[in-house]
């Protein structure tokens, strides 16, 4: 069984309509940030032990001088707790103290991962892969996001993935991540955002990669 987790109604509103009565599907509202992503799916997983994967979608705020904008699709290939570690006045720093080492990246780039891929370039749907950045604190300044950006390589941040992405390595399950770009990282203007747009984009997509998916399964029988 496919859980599609999404932080709030308004991102997982588009891909339930549209996967109406599809068998072998769950759906997880986890609630925003960290926290409440991996209460909520680890409740869920220690309930649930038919789930095969987990795949996370919603939107993201697009670093600049990445290439990206508004509305484009992304997929994680890797996923970081960006500012997990010794917070300083213009930069943060990983735990580096061996008592304290911490899990803090996530390497994503799996079969489901390479099968999202596959099925997105069948359907023609345009996207980019690379490392999301996870925040606790969402980027309201374009200096804070160029930082972040610089100093962990990253294509977008979130507030989700990878406390989901930890919570599915320990359970053992699959984990995808899709995110549509709902804003750039700048000085905050929710003005320019396009939340609506970005959801039903990721909506969209998130409901063909299972098409396919299922699909793919179907065929093997």
């Amino acid at each position: 069984m496919y859980l599609l987790v999404a932080a709030t109604e308004l991102e997982l509103a588009p891909a339930r309509q549209a996967l109406a009565g599809t068998q072998n599907l769950a759906f997880l509202l986890s609630g925003v940030g960290p926290v409440d992503a991996a209460f909520a799916l680890t409740r869920y997983l220690s309930l649930h032990y038919q789930v095969s994967a987990v795949i996370n979608f919603g939107v993201a705020g697009a670093y600049r001088d990445t290439g990206l904008a508004v509305l484009d699709l992304c997929v994680a290939q890797q996923e970081v707790l960006a500012d997990l570690g010794i917070c300083y006045t213009d930069r943060i720093e990983p735990l580096a103290i061996d008592a304290l080492a911490v899990n803090r990246e996530f390497t994503l780039d799996s079969q489901l991962y390479q099968e999202a891929r596959r099925i997105l370039g069948f359907e023609n749907i345009p996207f980019v892969s690379g490392r999301f950045l996870t925040v606790s604190c969402a980027s309201g300044t374009g200096l804070r996001g160029d930082y972040l950006h610089t100093a962990n390589q990253g294509i977008c941040e979130n507030m989700e993935g990878a406390a989901l992405a930890r919570v599915c390595q320990g359970f053992g399950v699959d984990f995808l991540e899709l995110r549509s770009v709902s804003n750039m990282v700048e000085d905050r203007d929710p003005a320019r955002w396009r939340l609506k747009e970005a959801c039903a984009a990721a909506g969209f997509a998130v409901a063909r990669v299972v098409q396919g998916l299922s699909s793919a399964e179907l065929s093997r029988f």
